[in-house]
């Protein structure tokens, strides 16, 4: 007779909550290399700055690298979103095992507790926007100051930064509407 191993509740319980700490902490690092990518490409755009003045470098493809990094970081802050949904839709069954949710608080199940934590996480996808409007504007401002002559010729490269950015900036903001919510939550 073979014995039947099986892991407790308890246990994938905290599992699944280490994992959406980690997914947390993956969110806050995506931020920091949005930021470091953004510094980057402005220092690319002020290092290779002829001496002459003539821009004769390549500007408008470092200008796409802005709403490049803004796509990722968008992407990145929606996976981490859809993770940590998934993993709290977890936890609430997990929390609700036997009604415990019905004599116990439930963090992920009950509407008091849950909305309170969704409230406080947009704040990130707050700060996310903010990051992708200002790197953006920091970005092109600085391409059309020091390359005016270079975006004039290829004026296309501009708009579709513009409309990238602004498109990232939008789903940034819609995020938490595809977010978490426990079954008693009122909208």
């Amino acid at each position: 007779m073979g014995t039947r191993s099986s892991v407790d509740a308890n246990y994938r319980f905290i599992a699944a909550s280490q994992e959406v700490n980690a997914r947390i902490t993956q969110r806050q690092q995506a931020l920091a290399l949005y930021v470091t990518l953004i510094v980057s490409l402005l220092a690319a755009l002020v290092a290779l700055r002829s001496s002459s003045g003539h821009g004769t470098v390549p500007a408008e493809w470092l200008l796409l690298g802005f709403p490049v990094a803004s796509v990722c970081l968008t992407f990145l802050n929606y996976k981490a979103e859809r993770a940590i949904t998934n993993l709290r839709q977890f936890l609430s069954a997990l929390e609700q095992l036997d009604d415990a949710h019905d004599s116990l608080p439930s963090y992920n199940t009950h509407g008091r507790w849950a909305q309170g934590a969704n409230k406080a996480r947009r704040y990130h996808d707050y700060a996310a926007a903010v990051l992708v409007a200002g790197g953006n504007a920091v970005g092109l401002g600085a391409v059309l100051a020091l390359y005016p002559q270079r975006v004039a010729v290829a004026p296309f490269t501009l708009w579709l930064s513009v409309a990238v950015a602004a498109a990232s900036i939008l789903v940034l903001l819609l995020n938490p509407r595809r977010g978490f919510k426990p079954e008693d939550a009122k909208d």
